[in-house]
C-alpha cells in the first residue's frame, strides 16, 4: 500500500463529505424563506441514513466480492473480512470504502430538490432508506466495481463513467423526475413569485461544491498520480467553460447575467466532467463544459413547457448535465472515441435512466399511499419549516439582538 495515495484518498473523502452541506446551501438559498430549514435538513437526512446503511450492508452490495454483475456479494456485510491492513489497490480497503459511502450519501441529497416545498420529512426519510438500498447500491456496482465479480457496466459493457456521470447525475435526475411526476406541482407554481430567498447562500453553496467536486473527480483517480492531475485540471476549466456558456445564454436572451445562473453554470459543469475527468483532455473538457453550460441552461425551462415542478432543476442540471458528460465521451475521449464507444455511453446511459425512473416512481407511489409523501396544501402555504420542524430560519420579530447588548450575554 501507497501512504501517499492512502493520504490523498482521505482528503478527497472529506472533500466529498463536505458536498452535501454545499449542496445544503446551494438548495437552501434557492427555496423561499419559509422552505430553507426543510431543504436543508434534507441533505442532512442523508447524511445522517446512509452512513449507517453503506457500513451495515450498502458497501457489500456493491463492491463485495462474490457477486455477479447485477448486485455485489455478502462477503462485506457490516464491513465484515476486513483488516486495516486489507488493500484496496494501493489503499487500505477501509479507506476506499469510506471514500465510496460519500458518493452514496450526496446521491440521495441531489433529488432533495426536484421535490423542494413539498415533501414531509417523514416520507423523505423512509424513501432515503428504500432508494439508497434497491436503486443506488446496485448501480454503484454496475458503475464503480472493476472488480472480477464486478458490474456489468463498467466489466462487460466496458462504458466510461470516470466519477458518477451515470452512477450519480443521471440516476439522481431521474429519481427527482419521477418523484417530481409522483407529488405534483407545487400551490402556486407558475402563479405566485417562487424565487430564490437567498443568492449569497447559492453561491456559497456552489462554491463548496466546487471546492469538494475536486476530491470527487480527481480523487476517482484512487490514487496520487498523473490521472488525479488530469481529473482535477479537466475539472476547473470544463465548470469555467459551462459558466461562461450559460452566462452567454443570458445575455443573448435577457441581456443580462445572473448571479443565480452563474452558480447554475458552475453545478452543470462539474455534473458533466464528472464522467469524463480522466477521459478528455483538457480542451475536450473545454468544450463538455461549454456545451453543458448552454444546454442545462436551455433545458431548465423546459418543465414550464412541459408541466412539470422541478423545483431546483434537478433534472434541467443533473439529468441533462450527465447525459451530456456521458454521451460526449463517446466523441471526445482520448482514447477510443468513435460511434462504438458512444453506443456503449449511450446503452449505460438509457439503463441506468431507466431503472432508476421506474423504481423510484413505485417507491414514491407506494410511500404516498401509506404514510403520505405530499404535505397537505393548506400546510404547505403555512411553510414547510414551521409545519414539519417547528421551527424557522429567521426571526424577523424576536429582537433577540437587542436584549443580548442589553444584558452583556
Amino acid at each position: 500500500m501507497d501512504t501517499g495515495d492512502t493520504a490523498w484518498i482521505l482528503a478527497s473523502s472529506a472533500l466529498v463529505l463536505l458536498m452535501t452541506p454545499g449542496l445544503a446551501f446551494f438548495y437552501g438559498g434557492m427555496v423561499r424563506a419559509k422552505s430553507v430549514l426543510n431543504m436543508m435538513m434534507m441533505s442532512f437526512a442523508a447524511l445522517a441514513i446512509v452512513p449507517v446503511l453503506w457500513v451495515l450492508y450498502g458497501y457489500s452490495l456493491a463492491f463485495s466480492p462474490g457477486g455477479s454483475g447485477v448486485l455485489g456479494g455478502f462477503d462485506r456485510l457490516g464491513l465484515s473480512n476486513i483488516a486495516v491492513d486489507t488493500a484496496y489497490g494501493t489503499i487500505p480497503e477501509y479507506v476506499f470504502a469510506g471514500f465510496q459511502m460519500m458518493f452514496a450519501i450526496i446521491t440521495v441529497a441531489l433529488i432533495s430538490g426536484a421535490v423542494a416545498d413539498r415533501t414531509k420529512f417523514a416520507g423523505w426519510i423512509v424513501f432515503t432508506v428504500v432508494w439508497v438500498s434497491v436503486v443506488y447500491f446496485p448501480v454503484a456496482h454496475w458503475v464503480f466495481d472493476f472488480g472480477d465479480d464486478g458490474g456489468w457496466i463498467a466489466t462487460k459493457l466496458e462504458a466510461i463513467d470516470f466519477a458518477g456521470g451515470t452512477a450519480v447525475h443521471i440516476n439522481a435526475g431521474a429519481a427527482g423526475l419521477a418523484l417530481v411526476l409522483v407529488l405534483g406541482k407545487r400551490v402556486g407554481w407558475k402563479r405566485d413569485p417562487m424565487r430564490p430567498h437567498n443568492l449569497p447562500f447559492v453561491l456559497l453553496g456552489a462554491g463548496l461544491l466546487w471546492f469538494g467536486w475536486f476530491g470527487f473527480n480527481a480523487g476517482s483517480a484512487v490514487g496520487a498520480n498523473g490521472l488525479a492531475g488530469l481529473a482535477f485540471v479537466n475539472t476547473a476549466v470544463a465548470t469555467a467553460a459551462a459558466i461562461i456558456g450559460w452566462i452567454a445564454v443570458e445575455l443573448v436572451r435577457e441581456g443580462k447575467g445572473t448571479s443565480l445562473g452563474a452558480a447554475s453554470g458552475a453545478i452543470a459543469g462539474l455534473v458533466a466532467i464528472t464522467p469524463a475527468a480522466g477521459a478528455a483532455s483538457p480542451l475536450g473538457s473545454i468544450a463538455i463544459g461549454a456545451v453543458a453550460g448552454v444546454l442545462c441552461a436551455f433545458a431548465v425551462g423546459l418543465k414550464y413547457r412541459l408541466g412539470y415542478d422541478d423545483s431546483l432543476d434537478v433534472v434541467g442540471v443533473h439529468l441533462v448535465g450527465g447525459l451530456v458528460g456521458t454521451l460526449l465521451i463517446g466523441l471526445l475521449a482520448t482514447e477510443g472515441a468513435g460511434l462504438e464507444q458512444l453506443g456503449k455511453q449511450t446503452l449505460a446511459a438509457v439503463v441506468v435512466l431507466a431503472y432508476s425512473f421506474v423504481l423510484t416512481y413505485v417507491i414514491g407511489l407506494l410511500i404516498d399511499r401509506t404514510i403520505g409523501f405530499r404535505l397537505d396544501e393548506e400546510l404547505e402555504v403555512t411553510g414547510i419549516d414551521q409545519v414539519e420542524h417547528l421551527e424557522s430560519a429567521y426571526d424577523f420579530a424576536g429582537g433577540g439582538g437587542g436584549s443580548i447588548l442589553k444584558t452583556g450575554a
